[in-house]
């Protein structure tokens, strides 16, 4: 879907999320605090919310929410996002991105 690689390449860090989704929202608040400016896509709210989300479904995202891009780049959803974290290599590839400076 040409949308849906459009706004996953207008930014550094995009996030497809859904307001109703607890893991949706730790992931939002990861990055809020690494102080990250991610850009946000709450696709319960958004117009053609469903079609982006069965576009990242067929990019094999599984859950469709949270899924974040950095640099353009899938990462995945939150487990993923996750075991970045904890393995240290999260925030070198934000600043890699140009999404964090320190």
């Amino acid at each position: 879907m040409d949308k849906l690689q459009k706004m996953i390449s207008e930014k550094s860090v995009v996030i497809f999320s859904k307001n109703s989704c607890c893991m949706s929202h730790t992931i939002k608040t990861l990055f809020i605090d690494f102080g990250v400016n991610p850009t946000i896509y709450e696709l319960d709210e958004i117009n053609r919310g469903k079609e982006i989300e069965q576009a990242l479904a067929h990019l094999g995202c599984s859950p469709t929410v949270p899924v974040v891009f950095i640099g353009g780049q899938l990462v995945g959803g939150a487990n993923q996002v996750m075991s970045l974290h904890l393995n240290r290599s999260l925030v070198p590839m934000l600043k890699r991105a140009g999404a964090l400076w320190l």
